[in-house]
């Protein structure tokens, strides 16, 4: 009779980690930035069709960084799940905070019993009355959820993006110098990003009940040349 193979459950989680985060880190970053105006997410994404940004409800966004079909896949479920409560309750019923628990019970779920996790990090943000309301939630591809203040990053090489937020926001911003920390943190001392190298999008506060807002390009290179 042979043994069966064996495994610990430490090393099985521990490898699992490992692929979703390389997995990641061959993706571009995200930063998203809370500014006066509202919550500015901006992506470096080239494709004009392939979109890491996008609209939830009507206050709410969500982006994503790493597996476009895996991420995207998770956002059609937010967009069904909002939808039914909105209509089941009420509009006002539809949060961030719920959104960002369902995510982490499927993004735990599969990292636990499935074969391959999903090689994802998200965002949900939602765009509150005051910067003091807005909510910025980082999720990991094992379900840990993190309650980001002021700023988040996402992606690979995440660590020295977010360090380079850090030392460049400083206080109240609004929309321009939003734009301009997020470019700048995206592109680092050995590159310069262009609009056209950006998908950047707005949950504009004052806004009507829809406040999500996509940038075009020459409202992009506008905002990063203001002073």
């Amino acid at each position: 009779m042979s043994m069966p193979f064996y495994v610990a459950p430490e090393q099985v989680m521990k490898d699992r980690a490992d692929y979703a985060r390389k997995g990641i880190a061959r993706g571009r970053s995200l930063v998203a930035v809370v500014c006066t105006e509202g919550i500015v997410i901006c992506a470096e994404n080239p494709s004009s069709t392939l979109r890491k940004v996008s609209e939830i409800y009507d206050r709410i966004a969500f982006a994503g960084v790493g597996k476009y079909n895996e991420f995207d896949q998770l956002r059609i479920s937010g967009v069904r799940a909002a939808d039914l409560k909105g209509y089941s309750f009420s509009r006002e019923d539809v949060d961030a905070r719920s959104l960002a628990n369902q995510y982490a019970q499927i993004l735990g779920q599969v990292f636990t019993h499935e074969m391959k996790p999903l090689e994802v990090e998200i965002l949900v943000a939602e765009v509150g009355a005051s910067a003091a309301e807005d909510q910025l939630f980082h999720l990991l591809y094992d379900g840990t959820v993190i309650d980001e203040n002021q700023f988040a990053v996402l992606g690979g090489d995440a660590e020295s993006v977010a360090e380079r937020v850090r030392t460049t926001l400083t206080g109240v911003t609004d929309l321009s110098a939003a734009v301009q920390i997020a470019t700048g943190a995206l592109s680092g001392p050995e590159r310069t990003l262009v609009a056209s190298d950006l998908e950047v999008a707005v949950l504009d506060r004052v806004g009507p009940r829809r406040c999500f807002r996509r940038l075009s390009d020459q409202e992009v290179t506008a905002l990063n040349a203001a002073n």
